[in-house]
């Protein structure tokens, strides 16, 4: 799933395709996808695109005065096309291809989603606070106004529950998702089932993990192509993902814990005094 530094990088580089573009239409090809109906999509006819935009894992295109909001979810991504689009093909719905921009000379995006479990969600709205879940969303990690304070009161109002889960919240804070709270939680040395509730000495090394593992994944996406990002994030991860390797701070191995819906990455010496952590998944299998 692209999060926080990803999706930063998307709005920059669509930003710069889009911005004084005219829009000819939205194709919604998987109907599901599209979650609003007034306005409705064909309003965008004619409407120039002011800017790109993100709020937490949202993308936000700016046009006329409308917004094409974004969520990828697990499995979609935006693919830049110069060409106009070929028809198609199959039946609506079925393939990975969710939805079209078509700009008024033919080029445009292709939003696409993988897989069988379809999640992915766009929004034609006249205010990105009509979206559920920018509504619902937390402070930014990035804005000035996120402070070690600020994120020590997030923590403490959040008393015995896992860190992991806190961090991944995005009602609590926007755009960190299942791989870079593996990676703050790595740079920490931090247990994901600490209490969020944790002695000050604990947050201000939370703190400045997150910091600068949010901040060096935003620099190494700056100016890459939406083409670039999936690999780029991928090769600048260090335990997420990468279960069985071995540590790249102490060589121990990689370990993971699998839930019913997806798993995480963590370094036994690292993070959690050596000692593996309960996998439920494996404890069922073991039985």
């Amino acid at each position: 799933m692209p999060e926080l530094p990803e999706v930063t990088a998307l709005a920059a580089d669509l930003g710069g395709r889009l911005t004084g573009r005219v829009i000819d239409r939205l194709s919604v090809v998987a109907f599901a996808a599209l979650k609003t109906f007034d306005p409705p999509a064909d309003t965008l006819h004619g409407t120039t695109v002011s800017g790109v935009t993100r709020h937490g894992k949202f993308l936000d295109i700016a046009a006329g005065d409308l917004h094409i909001v974004i969520h990828l979810a697990r499995a979609g991504w935006i693919r830049w096309r110069d060409a106009p689009p070929p028809p198609p093909t199959g039946r609506p719905g079925k393939g990975p291809l969710a939805a079209r921009l078509v700009l008024d000379d033919g080029s445009g995006l292709d939003i696409t989603e993988a897989g069988t479990k379809k999640s992915l969600a766009i929004y034609v709205v006249r205010d990105p606070a009509e979206v559920p879940g920018i509504a619902r969303l937390g402070p930014d990690p990035l804005s000035p106004d996120f402070t070690e304070e600020a994120f020590a009161g997030i923590l403490a109002d959040q008393g015995r529950a896992q860190i992991k889960g806190v961090l991944r919240n995005q009602s609590l804070i926007a755009g960190i998702g299942n791989a870079y709270s593996d990676e703050i939680l790595h740079v920490a040395k931090m247990s994901p089932y600490k209490p969020a509730n944790m002695p000050p000495d604990d947050v201000e090394r939370l703190y400045d993990a997150l910091q600068s593992t949010l901040r060096d994944a935003l620099a190494r996406a700056d100016g890459l192509a939406a083409s670039e990002l999936k690999s780029e994030k991928k090769s600048g991860l260090r335990v997420h993902g990468r279960t069985g390797e071995p540590c790249p701070v102490c060589g121990d191995t990689i370990r993971q814990v699998i839930f019913h819906d997806s798993t995480f990455q963590y370094c036994p010496t690292c993070q959690t005094g050596g000692k593996p952590l309960a996998d439920r998944v494996l404890s069922r299998l073991l039985k």
